[in-house]
């Protein structure tokens, strides 16, 4: 087990039975095989009304759904995203086929919750999550370039607290209502969107708010932006996609299985985007983003530093509680709350720039992530 994960297994290794491998998509070339399937079908949401370098951004996705349940009043970044969702229950899904659904939970859910809400803080300093970041490079967004840095850099503070003895403690087994808890509520925000769809002109609708300008404003068919989200969140618990794991894991032991799936991620959406001439080089102008360079690295640091110590990047959490980890629903809801704590105080960035709080609440999300580091060491 890896130190600071709940997985009960290194998630680089397949499962075997009879000594035949029982998972491909957990192979090598089966990782790869998600990666470009992940790369084709986020540009493609982009092409279909999703926003500028935005085809799946996990981070700002959840943003998005914490403005459409009304926990903050950000009206450009309101909307009930079906990615995210689709997510959750493809990951759900696909565990139940494969007899891999385990509930657990206990593992530091106070820490995790904390944890989520500052990588969503870290990450909107950016704009966007480590999916996003690629996304955005792929797309031409050199600023991504500084945020893949910091996101690393991030992840190799984290290593050193890793090597160091850091742990969150073991999950425990739990009923399966545990496990089912964060499908459930996404299923439930699936029937709101069914039942309060967007009305032309009006912001409210029913019990969901709607952006009528801005990112929020910009997505592709509900049917489509679902159908990705399933076939992703399927794809990705299968084979244990996450890009802070393949950073991590390079790191740490010098494996490149999981990198495999992110390079490939990157190449796919390259290519797409060039054919879909969605390709736009430089720093200046980039779609929701910003040109502070020092902002676009820092908040990745603290970012990546997160996601090291919670065990998982934003979309490899989605899929762990997909298939019945209730801690990783506990950094989830953390990574929502946090949004609505990042627009109703001035703590996230816009194209404008860094926001009038963002320093402070770096200042502070550091200090914790930096605390819990060496704080929860386990003794020899």
């Amino acid at each position: 087990m890896l130190p600071g994960s709940a997985e009960k297994r290194p998630h680089f290794e397949p499962r075997k039975r009879g000594g035949a491998v029982k998972n491909s998509l957990a192979t090598r070339w089966g990782i790869i095989g998600v990666g470009l399937a992940i790369g084709v079908l986020a540009p493609l949401l982009q092409f279909w009304g999703n926003p500028g370098n935005m085809g799946v951004c996990v981070a700002c996705f959840e943003r998005d759904i914490a403005g459409a349940v009304g926990l903050h009043r950000a009206d450009v970044v309101q909307y009930m995203r079906p990615e995210i969702i689709g997510f959750v229950l493809g990951s759900l899904l696909a565990a139940l086929a494969a007899k891999d659904f385990r509930p657990r939970a206990g593992s530091a859910p106070i820490v995790r919750f904390l944890l989520g809400a500052f990588a969503m803080i870290g990450a909107l300093i950016f704009l966007g999550c480590p999916w996003r970041a690629l996304l955005r490079l792929a797309g031409g967004d050199l600023n991504a370039v500084l945020g893949l840095a910091g996101l690393i850099g991030g992840i190799w503070i984290g290593t050193l607290f890793l090597r160091g003895g850091f742990t969150l403690g073991r999950s425990q087994q739990a009923p399966a209502a545990v496990g089912l808890i964060l499908p459930l509520v996404m299923a439930f925000f699936l029937a709101l969107l069914f039942i309060f769809p967007a009305q032309e002109g009006q912001p409210v609708s029913g019990v969901l708010f709607y952006s009528l300008k801005g990112p929020g404003a910009q997505h592709a068919a509900l049917g489509l932006s679902l159908a990705a989200g399933l076939i992703i969140g399927g794809l990705a618990q299968r084979s244990r996609f996450c890009t802070m794991g393949a950073f991590r894991d390079l790191l740490l032991f010098r494996q490149t299985h999981l990198l495999g799936g992110v390079l490939a991620l990157l190449v796919a959406a390259l290519v797409v985007n060039l054919a879909l001439g969605q390709f736009r080089l430089g720093f200046e102008g980039q779609p929701v983003a910003h040109a502070l360079h020092f902002w676009n690295f820092a908040g990745m640091v603290l970012a990546g530093l997160a996601f090291a110590l919670a065990g998982g990047c934003p979309g490899r959490q989605l899929f762990m509680a997909g298939e019945g980890d209730g801690d990783a629903a506990v950094f989830v809801l953390g990574m929502i709350v946090g949004a609505a704590f990042a627009h109703n105080f001035g703590l996230a960035s816009s194209p404008k720039g860094l926001g009038p709080h963002g320093l402070e609440a770096w200042l502070l999300g550091m200090a914790f992530c930096l605390f819990i580091g060496l704080a929860m060491r386990k003794k020899a």
